[in-house]
């Protein structure tokens, strides 16, 4: 049976470019690694957050727009994001989120503790230490690479049909049911980052798409042989997935599971130097061929952002 190594990337709607950037690199400390555009739609940015290479397992993506729609988290979502750090850095992470005036809270899971928190469009994000998956590289401001967040930790899932999810998370990807508490169920994938997935046990209502909601989660397929194979076993289940779309640096297939979640398996390769320098990555704004020739006006229609160390890190 094939079995994804845990989460690629997750990707969500933001309401500001330069806030998203700066909430993601500044306060939290990720690499920008990729600046492009959403291809389905020119006018608007698509960044990329991970670590030093933008490993697989550790990518946030965005659509930021500016006077986006607010969303309502809920049903047929990704609930909330979690992002791993390493043992020891919680109390690293919980001054910074102070120096920056970020509310968090303190919560328990499956003996888990874990700092909640918003983003500026209002995505809930939690972090945890754990010591599995290696640690970053990369630092940045004031987060040193001993502190900096490694990647996915997991995520929470809120289904409209818990038992339809569940049901692609053990028999489609390959998931290993671990624990059940307090109303969530717990998942494990193969890998060490973005493997940890919890998932309600009762159906929930339907959330709204828009600023604040995550547009849909990405699981991870080694390489392009493995991917065909993937889109096979999910159109043999009847979920009619997407052709395959080149998205440059990885290949994608989409599908909406019947919980109302919009999956995407995602293969490893080719990676975010396919187009720059590992040292160059996320520095210029990167197209692929076909948009090329409109590059000015694309260039025009979109805000000018910056990645840039904020004042409370120069204090």
């Amino acid at each position: 049976m094939l079995k994804t190594a845990g989460i690629h990337h997750i990707t969500a709607f933001v309401n500001d470019a330069q806030a998203n950037v700066d909430f993601y690199v500044g306060v939290l400390g990720l690499r920008m690694v990729k600046k492009t555009i959403n291809f389905d739609a020119p006018e608007v940015y698509h960044f990329y957050f991970g670590n030093e290479k933008g490993s697989p397992g550790t990518i946030m993506t965005f659509f930021p727009q500016a006077n986006a729609r607010k969303g309502v988290i809920g049903g047929g979502q990704v609930g909330i994001t979690v992002f791993t750090i390493p043992s020891g850095s919680m109390p690293f992470w919980q001054e910074r989120l102070n120096k920056f005036g970020i509310a968090f809270e303190e919560t328990t899971r499956f003996g888990e503790k874990y700092i909640r928190f918003e983003d500026n469009s209002g995505l809930l994000i939690e972090l945890v230490e754990r010591e599995e998956g290696p640690l970053s590289t990369w630092s940045f401001g004031g987060v040193p690479a001993d502190k900096a967040i490694k990647g996915f930790g997991g995520a929470v899932l809120f289904s409209i049909s818990s038992k339809d999810t569940r049901n692609v998370l053990e028999n489609i990807l390959g998931l290993e049911k671990v624990a059940e508490e307090n109303g969530l169920i717990r998942y494990r994938a193969a890998g060490d980052l973005g493997n940890l997935i919890d998932i309600n046990a009762q159906d929930m209502p339907w959330g709204e798409g828009g600023a604040g909601t995550v547009h849909h989660i990405a699981w991870r397929a080694k390489d392009f042989e493995e991917h065909e194979q993937w889109r096979k076993l999910i159109a043999n289940k009847a979920l009619r997935p997407t052709p395959v779309i080149d998205r440059q640096y990885f290949n994608a297939v989409y599908f909406r599971e019947y919980g109302g979640i919009l999956f995407e398996i995602a293969t490893d390769p080719p990676g975010f130097d396919n187009d720059e320098p590992i040292d160059q990555l996320g520095q210029k704004l990167m197209l692929p061929e076909w948009f090329e020739p409109h590059r000015s006006l694309i260039e025009q229609n979109l805000p000018p952002v910056e990645v840039r160390v904020l004042k409370e890190d120069k204090e």
